[in-house]
């Protein structure tokens, strides 16, 4: 069996809050590591622009032209999947606005959000993920593998609801570790952030 890289778990298991500040503050540089000519711009978006929008809605929900551009961003960061979001930009607007509004109440209730936003077509639990840590940062993080291979317990990354729920608990519980300041989501950004910079990608 082949040895995990030696970065793996660097981050995961330094208790050096400069260290954990250090990466998350590399995010943007790691966005500019990645091709794609647009990615920088969709990420000031969904991280600067999209959460002020969403939260200020009564329900809480996100558009039909937001859900799209959310699995744009996700594919740009991650893995280009087109048919997927064919899949996406074909559901319904009033579908999209219903079911992640249907989201919005159901945040204590994290399996369930999560459901509430699978339901919509080309959503998976990573794309889900990405709609929910816009809605609670503290409780959501975006799905990803270069997080999710970074963190001690999981076992191999599997792109189900239960494994989710894993993930995000191990996220939270590290975000209570690092303290005030610390949610989930800056979580989850810190670890790609530093997996992107030590060679994850490319």
């Amino acid at each position: 069996m082949t040895s995990p890289p030696s970065w793996t778990h660097a981050l995961w298991d330094s208790a050096d809050a400069g260290t954990w500040y250090a990466a998350r503050d590399a995010y943007a540089a790691a966005i500019a590591l990645l091709p794609g000519t647009r990615l920088a711009e969709h990420d000031v978006w969904y991280r600067d622009t999209l959460p002020a929008l969403v939260t200020s809605r009564t329900p809480m929900h996100v558009t039909h032209e937001e859900m799209v551009r959310i699995a744009v961003w996700k594919m740009a960061r991650g893995v280009w999947r087109a048919p997927n979001l064919v899949l996406v930009r074909n559901n319904a607007p009033g579908a999209v606005e219903a079911a992640t509004a249907r989201a919005a109440g159901l945040l204590d209730l994290p399996g369930k959000a999560l459901a509430a936003v699978c339901e919509l077509g080309g959503v998976g639990p990573a794309t889900a993920s990405a709609v929910l840590a816009i809605m609670a940062p503290e409780r959501f993080p975006f799905f990803d593998e270069i997080v999710a291979g970074q963190a001690r317990a999981l076992g191999p990354v599997a792109w189900t609801a239960s494994y989710y729920r894993k993930y995000a608990a191990a996220l939270v519980a590290r975000a209570a570790v690092l303290g005030e300041g610390w949610t989930a989501t800056m979580v989850e950004r810190a670890l790609w952030a530093h997996g992107v910079h030590a060679g994850a990608r490319g």
